[in-house]
């Protein structure tokens, strides 16, 4: 158990564990700039959860998304939704202002991002890091998961942000990528996704190739073949 698990209030274990949340904490976003709720203001801290993907479904998708991949994307994005909404609720309801953030919104479609990172949440959290496919890596899961970030306004105790990777030399997710979207950057703490990902590249290819499923927004390709996903893989062989 972390740090930040065991200093957080009993009510909220008890609601991750009922929840069947394993991977939770919580990050200090003191120094970022947060959506703000209807009282226009921001927020100090927020909950950083993972819910992960069904294994067989990612290590199928190895050569491309398909079906089965788009539903499970979407039937975790609505479990983490109604999570956060839940969450945020219970805060609210001891008085303390909470925010939730949608699972996989672009509310810039411009620049092809939503209101804040959740991967920038979850390092801060000590989740996980970002490996060289632009998406969080966590040591139970691999990056065989999605996100959940709820902003709340109160002191929780943090767990130390994680600040580099550990992916060592591996370049598997670069060279898979159909895209070529992926510069192969290791990413640590402040490194500008641009740097990482080429993400126009990557969004031109989903929505030229894989418009069917989710008008381009799913392909999952550099995740699939994640050696960190495919020992979760293995483990349950």
């Amino acid at each position: 158990m972390s740090d930040t698990i065991e200093k957080a209030p009993n009510w909220l274990v008890r609601w991750m564990e009922e929840s069947g949340i394993t991977l939770w904490g919580a990050a200090d976003l003191v120094e970022f700039e947060t959506p703000r709720d209807d009282t226009g203001g921001g927020f100090s801290r927020a909950v950083s959860f993972a819910i992960p993907m069904n294994p067989q479904i990612m290590a199928g998708i190895q050569d491309g998304p398909n079906r089965a991949y788009a539903d499970e994307y979407a039937r975790v994005n609505r479990r983490i939704n109604a999570l956060s909404e839940a969450l945020a609720g219970k805060f609210r309801s001891q008085g303390i202002r909470a925010l939730a953030l949608a699972a996989s919104e672009r509310t810039d479609t411009v620049r092809i991002r939503g209101d804040f990172p959740q991967k920038t949440a979850a390092t801060r959290a000590g989740l996980g890091w970002v490996g060289r496919h632009c998406q969080l890596i966590t040591r139970p899961f691999g990056s065989w998961i999605r996100l959940g970030t709820v902003f709340v306004d109160m002191g929780l105790s943090c767990a130390p942000a994680v600040e580099r990777g550990y992916c060592g030399k591996c370049r598997r997710c670069v060279e898979a990528c159909p895209a070529r979207a992926l510069s192969g950057k290791a990413w640590a703490a402040g490194v500008p996704r641009k740097e990482i990902l080429d993400v126009m590249a990557c969004d031109r290819w989903k929505k030229e190739h894989y418009f069917h499923l989710h008008k381009g927004h799913n392909c999952g390709i550099c995740s699939a073949v994640c050696p960190y996903g495919l020992k979760v893989l293995k483990k349950g062989r």
